[in-house]
């Protein structure tokens, strides 16, 4: 695309949609990028001025989000899922032939600028991969086939609009449902049911119902709100994480495209408790594709009196909701580095306290909960806590999403009462031959076959929703190098522990995968793992060496393979490693434990 000479004629009504609030910068560089294809520099030397902001604010943001772009691009920017499960599902064949066809190097932009083709880290769209982002849409069901025709379609330079609809058909693969999944949700139900309690009784019937966060750290809900509301501020602000960056989950994904009313129903419930007159949902880039699909349902909620002023005929219940679009930055998962996000800077976790409930957006009191759990909050609105408390386990009230993915013929989101079985969840989905299921992502829990009968619960096995599962052809270790060589991308920066402490543990497990492996590099996975723990910012490098812990305690011979790759290998003195390993952890069942108050999701 021809860099235009003149840009106040496009990016100035940019400007003017956002108030020229340089809090909304993420949001304006994405739009111009939507438009130029690249940060150029002369339209950031526009906005430079316009904003007030310095240049170096602006590149320092754009240098940030893998998907804003100082440089030119390609046209055509095409980002393959990295993921383990589109691994295994042939994405890095796939990606290679595309390479080929387009005459190409991976990770470099064509000769003509038309093209580039690169990884990321995950596109959430797990149950039908492989997949890839171009241009920031997603593109399921990848085969050589589809590969060849969409090289085919870049060659002729056709515009997006012009390419087959079914590339870009994102199904939900709804498997099996519960409460949340349940259609009939009228709305304004819930919002009528919370009037008629008033505000101090809907929080009443959050907290009889024991609803704990769904993101993956547990906070019981009407704990956060309370605090929030009791909070003095000049504003309180209701913040909705739609930034599920975890690979192998998809689940808000498929609540958003089917029950986006609940989200922000729920969202509105929120600000009924804490007084709030404005609330954000920030929107993972990968759903991209569903802004236009949320827009409407705003603009819908709006025209019923359900958002905006006056809210249901109440004079004084005035609540509205924007959109903020992410850029590619899985840390902006963790809450403190997604309101840094909101308030237009980069995406670095805080120090904590404050809290956000205390000091969040903009330094006001903000309650940031999951998608997921706003659309608990409507059904504890209509039916009540008590009811609610009645499902699923002692400590886990109410149903879990789970985003299963991997070697199963039905992959898909699936909704279980808290308290169901890993080995049921492996029955209903068709999971054959299973040696391993990671639970709650890279930062979550690798379960072996003898531990198939744990929970999933908050008491037992917690998770923010994915669930891969992985059969007896995978070798484990590469499943483990994969996850590392995610936490490695995917860490900030900010902090040193875990800027160079992840980049150390991919190198140590690459020298592993490469044959150049010790037992001494054991003992220095120990020692990261430990400096991680102790030192790092946030909870991505506190549970970076998690899968690597877990797959030498679980899957012992795919490690003692690597060793014998090794000519003269000296006696590998595993024992004493996962010892040392259990030891660190405070386990005595050969498992490390998932921190959950710690993980990023």
């Amino acid at each position: 695309m021809e860099i235009q000479k003149n840009h106040s004629a496009y990016l100035d009504p940019i400007l003017e949609r956002h108030a020229h609030r340089a809090t909304d910068l993420l949001q304006i560089l994405r739009a111009a990028q939507e438009h130029f294809g690249w940060l150029h520099p002369e339209a950031i030397d526009h906005l430079t001025r316009r904003l007030g902001v310095p240049r170096a604010k602006i590149e320092g943001m754009a240098s940030f989000y893998a998907f804003l772009h100082l440089q030119p691009a390609g046209r055509y920017r095409v980002l393959f899922s990295d993921n383990i499960t589109d691994r295994m599902l042939g994405s890095a064949a796939l990606r290679e032939r595309m390479c080929r066809n387009l005459w190409i190097e991976p990770g470099k932009v064509s000769e003509d600028g038309l093209v580039s083709v690169d990884t990321t880290s995950c596109t959430g769209m797990c149950d039908q991969g492989p997949a890839l982002l171009v241009n920031g849409m997603a593109v399921t069901r990848l085969d050589a086939q589809r590969v060849d025709a969409i090289c085919d379609l870049i060659r002729n330079q056709a515009p997006l609009a012009a390419w087959p609809t079914e590339y870009f058909r994102v199904v939900d693969n709804i498997r099996r449902s519960d409460l949340l999944l349940n259609p009939g949700f009228i709305p304004g139900a819930a919002l009528t049911a919370a009037r008629q309690r008033g505000g101090q009784g809907l929080l009443h019937e959050i907290k009889a119902s024991g609803l704990r966060g769904r993101g993956g750290a547990g906070f019981a809900t009407a704990a956060k709100w309370e605090a929030c509301r009791d909070a003095a501020g000049e504003a309180h602000y209701v913040v909705c994480n739609a930034d599920e960056g975890e690979p192998g989950t998809f689940k808000d994904r498929v609540l958003l495209a089917r029950h986006a009313d609940e989200v922000f129903e729920g969202m509105t419930l929120c600000a009924y408790v804490i007084g709030a007159r404005k609330g954000l949902l920030y929107l993972r880039g990968e759903y991209r594709y569903l802004l236009d699909h949320l827009d409407r349902m705003l603009a819908r909620r709006r025209e019923n009196h359900l958002l905006g002023a006056s809210i249901l005929g109440q004079p004084g219940f005035d609540f509205d909701i924007e959109i903020h679009v992410g850029a590619g930055a899985y840390i902006c998962g963790e809450e403190s580095a997604l309101i840094e996000s909101l308030e237009g800077k980069r995406g670095t976790p805080r120090n904590r306290p404050p809290y956000p409930v205390t000091h969040g957006y903009l330094d006001q009191p903000t309650a940031v909960n999951n998608v997921e759990t706003f659309v608990a909050t409507c059904h504890i609105a209509l039916a009540g806590g008590a009811w609610y408390a009645g499902i699923g386990a002692a400590q886990s009230s109410g149903t879990k999403l789970l985003s299963v993915s991997g070697d199963c013929a039905r992959p898909g989101i699936y909704e279980y009462p808290f308290g169901i079985s890993v080995r049921q969840v492996l029955d209903d989905c068709g999971a054959a031959d299973t040696q391993a299921v990671q639970v709650g992502g890279p930062s979550g829990t690798t379960l072996a076959t003898h531990e198939f009968d744990r929970l999933i619960a908050f008491e037992d096995v917690p998770t923010a929703g994915a669930f891969m599962v992985f059969d007896i052809r995978r070798d484990m270790f590469e499943v483990a190098r994969n996850f590392v060589h995610f936490f490695a991308h995917e860490s900030c920066g900010f902090c040193t522990p875990c800027r160079v402490g992840t980049s150390l543990l991919r190198n140590l497990m690459d020298k592993l995968h490469n044959g150049q492996g010790s037992p001494h590099d054991f003992h220095e996975i120990e020692k990261l793992d430990r400096i991680l723990l102790s030192a790092s910012h946030c909870g991505l490098g506190h549970t970076a060496c998690n899968p690597v812990l877990d797959t030498i305690a679980k899957f012992r011979p795919a490690y003692e393979l690597r060793l014998q790759q090794r000519r003269f290998v000296p006696a590998f003195d595993l024992d004493r490693s996962l010892q040392t390993a259990r030891q660190m952890t405070g386990r005595d069942d050969g498992a490390t434990h998932l921190h959950d108050e710690g993980s990023v999701r």
